[in-house]
């Protein structure tokens, strides 16, 4: 299979983050210098030298700000591609998740080291006129990929995740993914899809996450609702009946006890 220069964009800052360009590819981020202030679905983050930040969905990212010494390096890759080269284990999953949840990892002065020698190799790789260029690449993400879990683990210690849990959980995730919490947000409703019990699914969940299933499906849940109020002009009741709430009431509950204000106050 020919290599695709599209999978693998490498940029050398932080200006592109989020922008139509790679918004449907994953961001791994490194800062070398300086710092980079943004919003991350709507809570201001930090990203500071010697910290690195792996985001899925660019689309939860906003109002990036760069320092004006800011040095940073940026691979963004697409999600097919790192699915060909993600490592065969389970890690990836507990990772990803609690990344979903907070993307910046910071790095000792040896992970730093690795970090930066891992993004110069994919760089250099990308640069090969090598026979087997596709082979390489990916081979060059793995590696960083493994790296990237060691400095998660590192940081997030805890027990390893067995391999029926683990596509268990991958399951779900998928099913949140194509967006079927927005008119279903009863862990039964994934749980007969997945042929388990409600109660089974929300221990795997937990086990592997830490979260039980339900605070999966209301994080998904939450995300795209701040999303429809800061970028649609549909109205409350339209938002409300698009997601299935009773009533608008309820709805309007459902934002206040995530985000802290009402609907209304939050598109303001």
């Amino acid at each position: 299979m020919d290599f695709e220069p599209k999978n693998v964009i490498v940029k050398p800052s932080v200006e592109g983050l989020a922008s139509d360009d790679v918004i449907d590819y994953v961001a791994h981020i490194y800062v070398k210098r300086g710092r980079v202030e943004l919003k991350y679905h709507g809570e201001p983050m930090l990203l500071e030298a010697g910290q690195c930040m792996i985001v899925r969905m660019q689309r939860l990212i906003t109002d990036v700000l760069p320092s004006s010494d800011c040095e940073a390096d940026a691979i963004y890759i697409t999600p097919t591609f790192i699915e060909m080269s993600t490592p065969r284990n389970n890690y990836g999953i507990r990772g990803s998740l609690m990344l979903f949840i907070n993307p910046i990892m910071t790095l000792d002065e040896a992970g730093q080291s690795r970090c930066q020698r891992d993004f110069d190799e994919v760089k250099l790789r990308l640069q090969d006129n090598h026979p087997f260029k596709n082979d390489v690449v990916s081979c060059a993400c793995q590696m960083m990929f493994l790296d990237f879990f060691d400095f998660h683990k590192r940081l997030y210690p805890g027990e390893d995740v067995s391999y029926p849990n683990a596509q268990l959980m991958n399951s779900f995730l998928q099913l949140l993914s194509r967006g079927d919490y927005v008119k279903n947000r009863e862990v039964s409703y994934y749980a007969d899809i997945l042929c388990v019990t409600p109660k089974y699914l929300s221990e795997v969940s937990k086990r592997v996450s830490g979260y039980g299933a339900n605070y999966w499906i209301n994080r998904y849940t939450i995300i795209e609702i701040q999303r429809c109020l800061r970028h649609s002009n549909a109205s409350l009741v339209e938002i409300s009946d698009e997601f299935n709430f009773s009533s608008t009431a309820y709805f309007s509950r459902f934002v206040q006890n995530y985000l802290g204000t009402s609907p209304g106050a939050y598109r303001s």
